[in-house]
């Protein structure tokens, strides 16, 4: 596993790259993981090959203040195809964990029939099937869609169907490379920002060469509330 260190020098000097469109490969990702500016616990994000597709698998686990006591822990999964410059979700899911407290819901996305649905732990309204149509993604193959398709300036548009809800996602990319420190370290990064209305923000910073995200930050009402900072990884050849 190695930290942040061996990243392009051209990153932290400034010249880093655009990210361009890159062969999918398995890594793993550690994360340390804040709310409301404290720290809360650690996440592991993954991906690999398994059984002729492909998965990811974000795993956030608290360990600190009443939401470690309370033994809180989410896992998100997507099993997925890469079909061309496609990632095609086949199945998802996610398990939420607190206390005695379990909640797990199911999706599958049915290409054939172009349906996709969710079962369990999900609202009534969110178990009716939703038309799939070309592009569609889980939340977890968009970030790993924005790491990819990342340029300075660019906007990019992706729909989003998960866990029984359907909608557009549209990112703009900053046109300047921006400072953020990692693990002690500074470099700079593009920061991808989500355009959409109402009291929610989501932030990715992507750098060039890496294939995760290397921070992840939503606010809500103008106020931090969970921030993924990555700390170390690990990738195919490693």
């Amino acid at each position: 596993m190695k930290s942040l260190l061996p990243l392009l020098t051209a990153a932290l000097l400034g010249a880093a790259s655009p990210a361009g469109a890159s062969a999918l490969e398995p890594f793993v990702a550690h994360y340390e993981v804040f709310n409301g500016g404290k720290a809360l616990g650690d996440a592991t994000m993954q991906v690999k090959p398994e059984g002729g597709h492909w998965r990811i698998d974000l795993d956030i686990r608290a360990e600190h203040g009443m939401m470690s006591l309370a033994g809180a822990a989410a896992q998100q999964s997507t099993l997925f195809d890469a079909v061309g410059d496609a990632y095609r979700p086949l199945s998802q899911t996610l398990v939420r964990k607190v206390l005695f407290s379990k909640r797990v819901i199911n999706g599958v996305y049915d290409w054939n029939k172009r349906s996709a649905q969710w079962s369990g732990d999900v609202k009534d309204h969110r178990r009716k099937p939703i038309a799939l149509q070309d592009g569609d993604m889980s939340g977890l193959l968009i970030n790993l869609a924005v790491v990819r398709d990342a340029q300075p300036g660019k906007t990019l548009s992706y729909r989003f169907v998960d866990s029984g809800r359907a909608r557009p996602h549209q990112y703009v990319v900053a046109q300047e490379l921006e400072g953020v420190k990692v693990d002690d370290m500074s470099f700079n990064a593009m920061r991808v920002n989500r355009v959409q209305s109402g009291n929610e923000e989501t932030s990715i910073w992507v750098v060039d060469g890496v294939p995760t995200p290397v921070r992840i930050l939503q606010r809500e009402n103008g106020q931090d509330t969970y921030d993924l900072r990555l700390v170390e990884y690990k990738g195919a050849n490693e």
